[in-house]
């Protein structure tokens, strides 16, 4: 993984850099001149680091933008490769969504200037969305003509309900990260020195987490809404039987006994 020391400082050329600090790794959008809008490399780079992730033992993914933006949604600035017609493929942007949505770790949106279009969908997709003051949000799509995409179809109901959904989506209102919040769709928002901070502090109670355990959670709740009521409590049989067999499920219950917090490891 490529080490990065500040995220709001790149010179890397690459669309993407990843970098990591123990359990923890962190994803860079790195088109700061553009305010990190997507290209359809851009979304490739994406997909394959998010597909890296998923196949290392890193315990939390956080995942910003370089340059003080979050990502200001698919570059549509380019030719026509870019900006294609309608019905066309755009399974760079899908494939990358699914990588995301699919990731088994922890996630978190980090949060800072712009998120819009395809850009506040990708920080939706993230489990945990950490926001600065000045952060905006938007479902910019209808001012572009274009239809929502990146999911938001999918993950604005299911966040804010069928009613707000539409009103982000067929006004395409800017709204601020204190609405935002109000909104259901940002978890924290803090002043933009603080901004890192809170990010590493949340990373770092989801990292001290039992990982097996969390990864079975994560995809029963991401599944739910598919899933009736049956099924869900045998996922969740199913899921406990596999933690007992874990050494973590046993520090878990020393821990408890010796009145210490547990160290998970993983196995």
């Amino acid at each position: 993984m490529t080490a990065v020391s500040d995220p709001s400082v790149l010179n890397g050329s690459a669309p993407v850099l990843l970098s990591r600090d123990g359990a923890v790794a962190t994803l860079t959008l790195n088109q700061p001149r553009r305010k990190n809008a997507m290209t359809r490399a851009a979304w490739r780079a994406l997909r394959d680091t998010l597909r890296d992730v998923a196949a290392s033992d890193v315990r939390v993914l956080v995942v910003t933008g370089a340059g003080g933006d979050f990502c200001a949604g698919a570059d549509l600035s380019g030719g026509a490769d870019e900006r294609r017609p309608p019905m066309v493929d755009i399974s760079e942007n899908k494939e990358a969504c699914l990588a995301l949505h699919r990731l088994p770790v922890p996630t978190i949106a980090r949060v800072d200037g712009v998120a819009v279009g395809a850009g506040m969908n990708l920080a939706l997709a993230c489990d945990f969305v950490v926001a600065s003051a000045r952060a905006r949000f938007s479902e910019i799509f209808v001012r572009r003509g274009l239809s929502v995409d990146f999911g938001g179809s999918w993950v604005l109901p299911r966040l804010v309900g069928l009613h707000r959904a539409k009103e982000l989506v067929l006004l395409g209102d800017i709204i601020d990260a204190a609405t935002a919040h109000e909104w259901g769709l940002v978890r924290e928002v803090v002043e933009v020195d603080a901004l890192d901070t809170a990010v590493a502090a949340l990373a770092g109670r989801l990292a001290a987490g039992p990982p097996i355990a969390m990864r079975q959670s994560k995809r029963m709740l991401t599944d739910s809404f598919e899933a009736s009521l049956e099924r869900a409590l045998e996922d969740e049989a199913r899921s406990q039987q596999i933690n007992f067999a874990t050494a973590d499920t046993v520090e878990a219950g020393a821990a408890f006994l010796e009145k210490r917090d547990p160290v998970f490891r993983g196995h």
